[in-house]
């Protein structure tokens, strides 16, 4: 993928589709590397499952016979000297971890997180999806059931409020990265 802001919406789909009533989405960035980390309490894999996910040719789709999302990530973090791990486990959950060497001219841009966001909250439902950001010693976290408390009924999936958070995630994402695109 050309941005690792479509491997995370990607990524949190597959924990959208597996149950999870909770997402966490971590970007941390450090001097070396560019680490995305989810982590959800879905379904979880069973350990064969697990040790083939990595292959374009393992899906649970029916439609498909092919899962691209977790071989590109896990390439693309290989290729630009990064690392990648998976775990899992059935009925507890999925963890994936990825880093990508900051530096290396093969990393693909961090993209629109915040547009990855906006288009995952309007199918979260009742799940919770906790965003954080970290880098240059600056955190931002955006956590959509204290959205939800603040919005007082206001469904998530209302364009306005869409767009609203999608901005505010990339303005804090810039604030933080001092304007450099990572």
């Amino acid at each position: 993928m050309r941005e690792l802001s479509l491997n995370i919406l990607d990524i949190a789909e597959n924990s959208l589709k597996a149950k999870a009533t909770v997402v966490t989405i971590d970007v941390t960035v450090d001097e070396d590397f560019v680490t995305i980390t989810i982590d959800d309490n879905g379904c979880g894999m069973s350990a064969e499952f697990l040790a083939k996910v990595t292959d374009p040719f393992t899906t649970t789709r029916t439609t498909r016979k092919v899962g691209m999302g977790i071989p590109l990530i896990k390439m693309a973090a290989e290729q630009c000297g990064g690392s990648f791990e998976i775990t899992s486990q059935v009925d507890v959950g999925t963890t994936l971890k990825a880093s990508f060497g900051r530096h290396s001219i093969d990393r693909p841009p961090l993209g629109s997180v915040g547009e990855s966001i906006m288009t995952l909250l309007p199918d979260i439902g009742e799940t919770r999806l906790i965003f954080s950001y970290q880098a240059f010693g600056q955190t931002f976290v955006l956590d959509s059931d204290e959205i939800k408390q603040q919005l007082d009924g206001i469904p998530l999936d209302e364009p306005e409020i869409l767009l609203f958070i999608k901005q505010m995630i990339d303005e804090n994402i810039t604030t933080i990265n001092g304007g450099n695109v990572i």
